[in-house]
């Protein structure tokens, strides 16, 4: 009984429809939670915001894209010490993106470089601003409905003096054949 229950299954599964990634040109966007952490000589800044990314990629292959983003990660604002400080985060990255296409849904991996800029504000002691280019990774999976994709994602961005700057986000893509 369990020999034809598994070639039962075994059949069955070889008869199932093909659900092939859409391949091509994609564009879409994502909004999201944004975080910045920075800890220093026992001084703790945890600020979060809103923030959202604009997406444009393109999957040659059921496995592998490539991917620009720009990403706004909201103003992220705590009180240290008495002392109301904002970072506003903004940046343009590009990645590698490997995929594992399972059925209907892709999980992903992906790995880059975000340029940044950091525009941080002090109540009562003024602004400052800091540029850069550091590394960037994240994962996520994508439920696809032909074109279009349903995406949830985590990134993380190396950003210099920076214990954590990350966003969790939801959003759509459209992939034009």
């Amino acid at each position: 009984m369990l020999r034809a229950t598994i070639a039962t299954l075994a059949v069955s599964l070889t008869t199932l429809p093909a659900f092939a990634a859409d391949n091509g040109f994609y564009l879409g966007g994502s909004i999201g939670q944004g975080a910045v952490q920075v800890k220093e000589a026992g001084v703790e800044f945890d600020g979060d915001d809103t923030g959202f990314k604009v997406i444009a990629g393109f999957r040659p292959l059921d496995f592998f894209a490539v991917e620009v983003n720009y990403v706004d990660l909201g103003t992220a604002e705590d009180d240290v010490l008495g002392v109301n400080i904002q970072a506003d985060t903004t940046g343009i990255d590009a990645f590698a993106v490997l995929l594992l296409p399972i059925t209907a849904v892709d999980l992903f991996a992906k790995a880059g470089l975000i340029s940044w800029d950091q525009d941080v504000s002090a109540t009562g002691f003024g602004s400052g601003e800091d540029s850069g280019e550091d590394f960037a990774y994240g994962v996520g999976a994508q439920a696809r409905f032909g074109s279009l994709a349903a995406r949830l994602e985590y990134e993380r961005f190396e950003i210099q003096d920076t214990d954590t700057v990350d966003m969790i986000s939801l959003g759509l893509t459209w992939t034009f054949l």
